[in-house]
């Protein structure tokens, strides 16, 4: 049981990982759900962690150069 309390678990991070806006709402199919270990969710948690972690540092470098060309004019 403490194992499906894990799982559980990282399948919500997932699901705050997968939002856009704080009013979005993920469902993911728990029969689909069940086709995963433990560790493949920790990995696609990973995995999502680390590209949102990354288009975050592109927008913040976008939005700096915005400002550095808008402060020039």
């Amino acid at each position: 049981m403490e194992k499906e309390l894990d799982k559980n678990e990282i399948i919500e991070d997932i699901k705050k990982l997968i939002i856009t806006a704080e009013d979005d709402s993920i469902e993911i199919n728990p029969n689909f759900l069940e086709y995963f270990q433990l560790d493949e969710l920790i990995s696609i948690k990973e995995q999502l962690s680390i590209k949102k972690s990354k288009i975050r540092e592109s927008t913040f470098d976008y939005l700096d150069e915005l400002y550095e060309k808008t402060k020039e004019d």
